[in-house]
């Protein structure tokens, strides 16, 4: 058991703190509510950012960049837009700052217009395409931008809710309602891939009620994730956003019939809240556990000796060792501090790792276990003098002995993609065994007060319902999921016939 990190049945919200610290992933920052993510946590943020990038230019989409300040009159245009946003907005509302009497620094020029710190990109993006945008001829647009945002929460927690996170917000332009819609699931179903195939995190895919829903969207659709203390987490939307913000922002266009029409639009993102899903779904008492896919390391190799001849005779075993893994006997390598890393997967930036540092072997197995890399290595003489090594597996606890002879070309990436299909298997039995049905409202409280997890009922969206429900037990609707069963039941609340199946669940 990790001596510096809480077990998870004791104080879950603690473990989860323990297990940044200890992979040393993020720290608080002086600003309250916002976070320093250090080279480890951003070295899992490119990777995520790498995966969907590539997935979203394969789709059509192009990058692009918008300025970080927006106009205060922009927000008023879209008028649930800026009720939804209003008591989130940091705001900026002088240029420079001079000395007072007393040598203080305090704000000197109001600015003419105070300017939001963009909390979200909808009404500058809106006011630039209302530029670009003349004839049918210039749609789709289909723009993403790699950014960071401002929101100002009052209750935080690393990765999952700060006040400045760093995301992707993708923002569409179409000439049919058709092809908006097809947009918004296309994307969702993008993030729903990615969770799934690359984080090892199963979801469930469907549409937010009317009161859960992006503000100033038609339909907001999203993909929830269950963490493993039974609480939900939603980790990516995609918004329908109709032609609200065309209309608010005059993005108009000469159809094919010569008549001027409103632009259809859309809005999806993610944010780096996605490295909290990991850190929830797959991490245990003894640290981090990394999805094979996003961990910057892939291997970290412990070798074991005493004297300089053992050393000699060990390092020349490992050089053989990262050949044989890479397949590549002249794989690029740098070194820094004891640690030498050799270049694996290239267009994943995933590398091997040989720890040469002057440290203990136990040790050594211990700070690679906090930091979640998927397989450790022991190497001693007597292992060299076997032609053999020790395997040991992060995700499945396993511990082997390997004859170095028995790898074979894509060895190891099956080992990788063994391990993923592990760990999301071992997602998909939790959500299962914590995924249960509720008949009436007492039953749905009950759950809710003791298991907790995703609770499945008959429920009529409600707005006044649903407060009173989150009012009484912390649960909202999660989703309106797509797999509906196709009969219909008593809503739970108010006891009327609906065929609309939700799920609950208390959430972060």
């Amino acid at each position: 058991m990790a001596k510096n990190i809480k077990k998870r049945s004791d104080d879950y919200a603690q473990w989860y703190l323990d297990v940044i610290k200890a992979a040393k992933l993020a720290d608080h920052s002086p600003v309250r509510g916002c976070m320093v993510i250090r080279p480890e946590g951003f070295a899992i943020w490119e990777a995520i950012q790498r995966d969907l990038d590539r997935r979203f230019k394969a789709t059509g989409h192009v990058n692009a960049y918008f300025p970080l300040l927006i106009p205060q009159s922009f927000l008023t245009k879209e008028a649930q837009h800026v009720e939804g946003f209003a008591l989130e907005c940091a705001v900026v509302t002088h240029s420079k700052l001079e000395k007072d009497g007393e040598g203080k620094l305090r704000p000197a020029s109001p600015i003419e217009e105070p300017l939001i710190i963009r909390p979200t990109s909808e009404t500058i993006i809106g006011h630039m395409y209302s530029e670009w945008v003349q004839s049918y001829r210039d749609l789709p647009l289909l723009i993403n931008q790699w950014c960071n945002v401002m929101r100002w929460e009052m209750r935080t927690r690393l990765f999952l809710r700060t006040s400045e996170f760093l995301w992707q917000e993708g923002h569409t332009a179409h000439e049919t309602e058709a092809e908006a819609q097809e947009e918004t699931l296309k994307m969702l179903d993008v993030y729903a891939d990615f969770a799934e195939n690359v984080l090892a995190v199963p979801v469930v895919r469907g549409a937010k009620t009317d009161s859960e829903k992006f503000p100033g969207a038609v339909t907001t659709y999203c993909i929830e994730g269950l963490m493993q203390d039974g609480k939900a987490l939603q980790m990516g939307t995609s918004h329908n956003l109709g032609q609200n913000f065309s209309k608010a922002f005059e993005i108009k266009f000469l159809g094919r019939t010569q008549q001027q029409e409103f632009a259809w639009t859309t809005s999806w993102g993610v944010s780096t809240r996605l490295i909290g899903a990991v850190i929830m779904a797959h991490s245990d008492d003894e640290g981090l556990v990394l999805p094979p896919r996003v961990a910057p390391d892939v291997v970290a190799i412990v070798p074991i000796f005493k004297t300089p001849e053992d050393e000699a005779k060990v390092r020349g075993f490992v050089d053989k060792l990262v050949a044989a893994l890479t397949g590549d006997a002249s794989a690029a390598k740098t070194a820094h501090h004891g640690l030498e890393r050799y270049v694996y997967n290239t267009a994943n930036e995933q590398r091997i790792l040989a720890d040469f540092r002057d440290a203990r072997p136990g040790d050594k197995q211990y700070h690679w276990e906090q930091r979640g890399v998927p397989f450790r290595i022991e190497v001693g003489p007597r292992d060299v003098d076997g032609g053999a090594f020790v395997l040991k597996s992060r995700i499945g606890g396993t511990k082997e002995i390997i004859k170095l002879e028995d790898l074979q070309p894509g060895w190891l990436k099956a080992r990788l993609d063994a391990a993923h299909d592990a760990l999301f298997q071992k997602a998909v039995a939790y959500r299962e065994a914590n995924t249960r049905d509720a008949a009436t409202y007492d039953e749905l409280k009950e759950i809710i007060k003791g298991q907790g997890g995703f609770v499945r009922c008959f429920f009529k969206p409600d707005r006044a319902a649903e407060a009173k429900i989150k009012e009484q037990t912390k649960a909202t609707v999660r989703c309106i999921p797509f797999a509906q069963p196709g009969t219909s039941g008593k809503c739970i609340y108010s006891g009327e016939e609906t065929t609309t199946q939700v799920l609950f669940a208390q959430a972060y």
